[in-house]
């Protein structure tokens, strides 16, 4: 805003001292034309003036319709593989064992409950004594479809590897492994997803994908790429701000 404010007074300057020179210095019969001449340069800086600052608010809206869809599909792809991990144990760096756990795994639905029974050990030590311990019982109930538990019916998992608004056939970087556990022998499994910030804004004006590539902001997606998960780390968050989050 600061910057449209001072564009605007110099504009008005340079108008006044345009229109005082024709007025001192310029002949009559000439007056006409160059006046025309200056309507005409008044409006095309105008214009300009204005798409200066209207220009960045376009890209941004722009950025943001399309960031949100592309975490969309990361959200899936993050909730794709904890299933796959709750039930193989590991994260998977293939699409295509991911999207074949989806429509042929089942989470199996338990019941834990707490019960008492004798500990046979201990009545046996104190010859007959019943003695009684406390464990928990688990009981599988039923199994359900990984597929209706996270997609509720939906196939958009069969195209979540691809970043919307890229160019054809871009897809979201996908790795998996382990890491060593920071105090111990333990290996801990993780994975990461991304694409580049450039892939999806690949269409817009090159100066302003170059300063996004640099934001650094609680309110922006820092750095120049949107990803979740870590292959430095144990977590499954992604880098955008809660305003990016599916409703």
């Amino acid at each position: 805003m600061f910057t449209l404010i001072i564009v605007a007074v110099v504009v008005i300057l340079l108008t006044v001292a345009i229109v005082w020179v024709i007025d001192k210095f310029i002949p009559s019969k000439a007056k006409p034309f160059l006046t025309i001449v200056l309507w005409i340069f008044i409006g095309a800086l105008g214009y300009l003036t204005f798409m200066s600052v209207y220009n960045p608010i376009l890209f941004k809206q722009e950025k943001e319709k399309r960031y949100a869809k592309v975490i969309e599909n990361l959200v899936d792809i993050r909730d794709s593989q904890l299933a796959y991990k709750e039930i193989n144990g590991k994260y998977t760096k293939s699409y295509d064992s991911l999207i074949n756990f989806i429509e042929n795994a089942k989470f199996a639905i338990l019941e834990r409950r707490d019960t008492s029974v004798i500990d046979v050990e201990k009545t046996k030590a104190y010859r007959g004594i019943e003695y009684r311990k406390e464990i928990t019982v688990t009981d599988t109930l039923d199994f359900v479809s990984v597929k209706d538990s996270l997609f509720k019916g939906s196939d958009r998992y069969k195209t979540m590897k691809n970043v919307p608004f890229a160019k054809e056939g871009t897809e979201f970087v996908l790795n998996a492994g382990k890491i060593q556990e920071e105090e111990g022998d333990k290996k801990l499994s993780v994975f990461e997803a991304y694409v580049k910030k450039a892939d999806v804004l690949h269409d817009q004006d090159p100066d302003y994908v170059n300063i996004e590539n640099t934001a650094h902001s609680v309110e922006e997606i820092n750095g120049d790429a949107i990803r979740v998960g870590s292959m430095q780390e144990v977590k499954v968050n992604g880098n955008w701000p809660k305003l990016y989050d599916p409703k």
